[in-house]
C-alpha cells in the first residue's frame, strides 16, 4: 500500500499540553504516527500511549506488538475522531508547557513605554481617555462622589433618625447635617448627628464653625457607613451609659 493511494483523514489530536486538528494517513504505521506527534505534543514517541475515540463510543487503544509494521488502517479511523495521547513518563520528567512562571519575560521600562507612539497609552492620550480626559474628576473628587453615593444609598437625609454603627455603639440621634466638613481631616461627606443623650464630642460646631444646633456634647460627626437610618426611638440610658463610647 502506497502513501498516495489512501486519503488523509482529519482527526482531533489531544494531549496534556495541546489540542489541534491534524490530517492522518491510514497507511502510516503506529510508530510513524508517534514520531509525527512528538513535535506536536512534546511527548517522546516512546512515552506515548495512544487511544482512539469515535463519537460517544469507548476509546480503543492504538497499540500493537509490532508498531513498526502495524498500520493505522487496522483501526476505525473516522472523520474528526479523537486521538488522545497520554504521557507515561513520571510527572517529574514531563514538561509543563502551560507553566509560564519560569519563562524569561521582557518588561519595558516605564519611561521608554511612555515615549512610544504605537502603544495603548499613546492611544489613550490621543483619545483623551481615562486620566487623560481633561474633564475627568480628580481622585479627591472621585472620593467625594463615592461618599455622596454612600449617603444616597443609605437614605441619609437631614431630620432622619439613625443608629450609629457598629452594633456595640447603641447611640441614636437625628441627622442635622450632611456634607463636607473641611475642618475635619479626610475627604468625603460627613454626617452631623444630634444625639439623644450627651455622649458626643461637640455641640454641632467644629473649630468655631457651626454646622447645626444641639446641646453640649450632643453633637458628633461620623462617616456615612457608620449610620443606619430607621425608625429608632430614643433609648432610656442610665447614668452608667452616659460616658463617651
Amino acid at each position: 500500500m502506497s502513501l498516495q493511494s489512501v486519503a488523509d483523514v482529519p482527526l482531533i489530536i489531544s494531549s496534556p499540553n495541546s489540542s489541534s486538528e491534524r490530517r492522518i494517513n491510514p497507511s502510516w504505521t503506529i510508530a510513524h504516527l508517534k514520531s509525527r506527534l512528538e513535535p506536536i505534543t512534546g511527548v517522546p514517541a516512546g512515552s506515548q500511549q495512544l487511544s482512539l475515540r469515535v463519537a460517544s463510543q469507548d476509546a480503543v487503544p492504538i497499540t500493537a506488538a509490532d508498531e513498526e509494521q502495524t498500520r493505522l488502517a487496522a483501526f476505525p479511523l473516522q472523520l474528526y475522531a479523537e486521538i488522545t495521547i497520554v504521557d507515561t513518563r513520571p510527572p517529574a520528567a514531563r514538561t509543563n508547557f502551560s507553566d509560564l512562571s519560569a519563562v524569561d519575560k521582557y518588561v519595558m521600562p516605564t519611561p521608554e513605554y511612555e515615549t512610544r507612539t504605537d502603544s495603548v497609552l499613546a492611544w489613550k492620550k490621543a483619545q483623551k481617555l481615562g486620566r487623560f480626559d481633561p474633564n475627568a474628576p480628580s481622585i479627591e473628587q472621585q472620593k467625594v462622589l463615592a461618599s455622596e453615593r454612600e449617603v444616597e444609598e443609605r437614605g441619609l437625609t437631614v431630620s432622619c433618625r439613625v443608629r450609629l454603627l457598629p452594633d456595640t455603639d447603641a447611640r441614636r440621634g437625628t441627622i442635622s447635617y450632611v456634607g463636607l466638613v473641611p475642618e475635619i481631616p479626610g475627604i468625603g461627606f460627613w454626617i452631623g448627628v444630634a444625639l439623644d443623650e450627651p455622649t458626643g464630642k461637640n455641640d454641632g460646631s467644629v473649630k468655631g464653625k457651626r454646622y447645626f444646633e444641639c446641646g453640649k456634647n450632643c453633637g458628633v460627626f461620623v462617616r456615612p457607613e457608620r449610620c443606619e437610618a430607621g425608625d429608632f426611638p430614643a433609648l432610656d440610658l442610665g447614668d452608667e451609659d452616659m460616658e463617651e463610647l
